[in-house]
C-alpha cells in the first residue's frame, strides 16, 4: 500500500472518530460515505460497500473504546454514563449487530447503500423533532421504557450491523425523543452502548468474509487519536450545538449517498 493511502486512510480515522467522540456516534455515519468515495476518488482504491461496512465496523470499534475510556477518565463525563440504558439497549444491540454482520453476505452492494441511506434520512427527521425533556434531569430521576429501548437497540443492531456502523445515529435520536433521555446523559451513554454494538458487528463481519486489513488498521490508527479530542471538545459546546452539528452531518452524508444511487 502506497504511502498516499496510508495518509488518507489515517485521515479518514482520525476525522470519523473525532465525531465519534464529539457527538457520541461510533464514526461510520461520516465515515462510510468517506470511505467509499474519497479513496476512489483520489484513483486509490476503490473498495464494494461489503469492504466499507467492514472497515468501519472496526473504526466504530476502536473509536468508541478510546472514547469510552476519555469519558471515564473525565468524571463530569462519566457520572452522565446511565448503566440501565446500557445494560438493556447495550446487550440487545450486540444480538442485533451480530445478525446484521453475519447476514450482509447475502446481500448486495447497493442494497447495502439503500439502507445507509434510508436510516440516515430517518435520523435527520427525528433529530429535527423538538426535544421537551429537562437537561439538567437528575440520572437518578431518568425513566425509560424497557421494552421499548430493547426492542429499538435490537431493530438499530441488525441494521448498523449490515452497514457496519455502531448504530449511534439512529440510537441517538431515538432515546431523545422516544425515550426523552436528556441530551448529555444520551450522549454518553450511547457511545458505551455503541461500543457494545460494535462488537457484535465485528464478529458478525469476520465470519462473513475477508477484509481488507492493512486498509483497516490504518483507519484504526486514526481513530486512537481522533476519538480522544472529540470526547474533550465535547464538554466544552453547548448542547444544542452538538445536536444541530450531528444533524447537519447526517443531512450531508444523507445526500451524498443518495446522489451515487440514483445517478447510478
Amino acid at each position: 500500500m502506497d504511502i498516499l493511502l496510508f495518509v488518507t486512510m489515517l485521515l479518514l480515522g482520525l476525522v470519523g472518530s473525532f465525531f465519534s467522540g464529539l457527538l457520541g456516534i461510533g464514526g461510520a455515519i461520516l465515515n462510510y460515505p468517506l470511505l467509499l468515495f474519497v479513496p476512489s476518488g483520489l484513483g486509490l482504491v476503490s473498495f464494494t460497500a461489503q469492504e466499507v461496512a467492514t472497515i468501519s465496523i472496526f473504526q466504530v470499534f476502536f473509536a468508541s473504546l478510546a472514547g469510552v475510556i476519555a469519558f471515564r477518565t473525565r468524571g463530569d463525563q462519566a457520572a452522565l454514563v446511565h448503566k440501565g440504558l446500557v445494560l438493556y439497549m447495550g446487550g440487545s444491540i450486540w444480538l442485533g449487530s451480530l445478525v446484521g454482520g453475519f447476514g450482509s453476505r447475502y446481500l448486495q452492494e447497493e442494497a447495502i447503500n439503500i439502507l445507509y441511506g434510508t436510516l440516515a434520512v430517518i435520523a435527520v427527521v427525528l433529530m429535527l423533532i423538538p426535544s421537551r425533556v429537562k437537561q439538567d434531569t437528575a440520572q437518578g430521576e431518568i425513566e425509560f421504557n424497557k421494552v421499548i429501548a430493547s426492542a429499538a437497540a435490537f431493530m438499530v443492531g441488525i441494521v448498523s450491523g449490515v452497514v457496519g456502523a455502531g448504530g449511534a445515529f439512529i440510537l441517538i435520536p431515538i432515546m431523545l425523543t422516544v425515550l426523552k433521555i436528556p441530551a448529555r446523559v444520551t450522549i454518553a451513554s450511547s457511545l458505551a452502548i455503541v461500543f457494545v454494538s460494535a462488537i457484535g458487528g465485528a464478529i458478525g463481519k469476520i465470519t462473513a468474509g475477508p477484509f481488507p486489513v492493512w486498509p483497516t488498521v490504518f483507519v484504526v490508527l486514526g481513530s486512537l487519536i481522533g476519538a480522544p479530542l472529540g470526547s474533550r471538545v465535547s464538554s466544552k459546546i453547548d448542547v444544542r450545538i452538538l445536536r444541530y452539528g450531528l444533524v447537519v452531518l447526517i443531512a450531508a452524508t444523507a445526500v451524498k449517498v443518495w446522489v451515487s444511487i440514483l445517478w447510478k
